[in-house]
């Protein structure tokens, strides 16, 4: 048991390390290891204000989990931190999350459904207390200048100089910006008095707080996605049943699977590389079916559907690019995570009470989704 323990510890504390780097990568716009500029210790120290309320919104999260477990009887496991870190900034946010592990088969409706409001609930609730802050703590505006001198020459009027991307520069670097979700921009509204303080969207990676708050409501709602055995299947599974829910997952995985991979295959390939990649990315595409159905044909038959869509689609509007991010999670779910709920044998009635907070979660997934957490270009 005290081995157990101090392997959750100390996946805990190298993910702390990890997201505490990469959040003074992100403030700084520096690395660690190379680069003409390197994070000094006092800016590495500055990432804490990224990573502990990234890793506090997560552990409630996954601590809403547990206890519920717990009381409920269900054994489980603490939660195991993943660290992530790269040697590009640009591609590191610290961590992959968090996981527990359920140790107990479950059969029962209400008990998933409880299991699975828990932990979103939990951490939404942090997360609009680091949201809350973050946004009614915002520095002067010109605070920007301390990390992009270059932008003073412009002034408060910088985004309109400085965002100019040419794709056909082999040597210019894609501005960064975050989406956009419902939540934030209502929070903008009502907790900013002085809009010239709000950040850019291409410059909230320089704002921990702001930034730490939208990558949990992105995590937020990734796990609130209504598919399979993540919290927002085990939920909406608990509101509409099993028949239902096996339409909505079925549907909503294609479209996230539709929608990252826009732009792999596209009208502007030249014929060579459309003949060399078109049949392995089918493939892929025929593998992320693999636990929606046993039938080769059918498999065979929708992966040959979302290729054409995607093609037709990239045809249709040439500069949109899909968030590539949607194939691996979607390609995890379908071939090995399963795309529908199992069906349980106990499916007494949630109540009101369940009902009522069961689509407070749906509701809070809407609000804090995002198509793509990071567009580059």
């Amino acid at each position: 048991m005290q081995k157990k323990i101090l392997i959750h510890l100390g996946l805990f504390i190298l993910t702390l390390i990890t997201t505490t780097l990469a959040g003074a990568e992100w403030m700084f716009g520096k690395s660690w290891f190379f680069g003409e500029e390197v994070l000094s210790k006092k800016e590495f120290f500055q990432g804490f204000w990224y990573s502990i309320p990234f890793l506090g919104i997560l552990t409630a999260h996954e601590f809403g989990h547990y206890f519920v477990a717990r009381k409920l009887k269900v054994n489980t496991s603490l939660p195991y931190y993943i660290p992530q870190w790269f040697f590009s900034f640009t591609m590191s946010l610290g961590t992959f999350g968090a996981l527990i592990q359920i140790k107990d088969k479950i059969n029962s409706r209400k008990k998933y459904f409880d299991i699975g409001l828990a932990g979103p609930l939990a951490g939404f609730i942090v997360c609009l207390f680091v949201l809350t802050y973050g946004y009614t703590h915002l520095p002067d505006p010109t605070f920007i200048y301390q990390i992009h001198p270059e932008y003073e020459q412009y002034g408060l009027d910088y985004p309109q100089h400085v965002y100019a991307y040419d794709p056909a520069d082999e040597n210019a670097n894609p501005p960064i910006r975050v989406g956009g979700n419902l939540l934030m921009m209502l929070m903008e509204k009502v907790l900013v008095a002085d809009p010239t303080k709000i950040p850019d969207p291409h410059e909230m990676i320089h704002y921990p707080l702001l930034f730490a708050g939208y990558l949990a409501l992105f995590f937020t709602a990734l796990n609130l996605l209504p598919i399979g055995q993540l919290d927002g299947g085990h939920i909406l599974y608990g509101l509409i049943g099993d028949k239902a829910h096996r339409i909505v997952s079925k549907y909503l995985f294609m479209g996230l699977l539709f929608l990252g991979g826009i732009g792999l295959i596209n009208p502007g390939d030249s014929t060579q590389e459309i003949i060399i990649y078109s049949p392995l990315y089918l493939y892929f595409l025929y593998l992320c079916f693999y636990k929606m159905t046993n039938d080769r044909q059918e498999r065979l038959f929708y992966a040959v559907i979302i290729f054409a869509m995607q093609y037709f689609a990239k045809w249709l509007f040439p500069s949109f690019e899909g968030f590539t991010v949607w194939l691996v999670f979607m390609f995890v779910l379908g071939r090995f995570l399963g795309v529908y709920h199992p069906p349980t044998t106990d499916t007494a009635p949630l109540g009101k009470k369940r009902i009522i907070l069961g689509w407070l979660a749906m509701v809070i997934f809407i609000i804090s989704f995002v198509p793509q957490v990071l567009v580059f270009g």
